[in-house]
């Protein structure tokens, strides 16, 4: 019982086998942890690491965390406080509202060599 039902019940059903399979090119590692809340723990190539709590999660959030981590990069989330400098600026220019080019027409030409 406890917090960990949902994890012992998708660990034991086989449903983190068919993650393993969906994903090979990840490593998954079951690890018991008595008398602590079950965590997915992942461990990224760039050296970074992220821990979720799934204590009391059901079985859909535990697949979204496993999909978020995988999706991830690991780096921490860091907030932009400042205008961003580029060497390389956009080729397409400034965006602002004023733009309206969803009405407009282009004619474009597929030249053949």
């Amino acid at each position: 019982g406890g917090s960990s039902r949902h994890m012992r019940e998708f660990i034991s059903s086989g449903r983190v086998v068919d993650v393993a399979r969906r994903e090979p090119e990840v490593e998954v590692v079951v690890r018991p942890r008595n008398g602590k809340h079950p965590i997915i723990e992942a461990q990224y190539l760039t050296g970074f690491d992220k821990v979720v709590c799934v204590k009391n999660e059901p079985i859909g959030r535990i697949y979204k965390v496993v999909d978020m981590l995988n999706n991830s990069s690991g780096r921490k989330i860091t907030k932009i406080t400042g205008p961003i400098r580029t060497d390389t600026p956009s080729v397409q220019g400034i965006w602002t509202p004023m733009l309206d080019i969803a009405n407009q027409e282009y004619k474009i030409d597929i030249v053949e060599d």
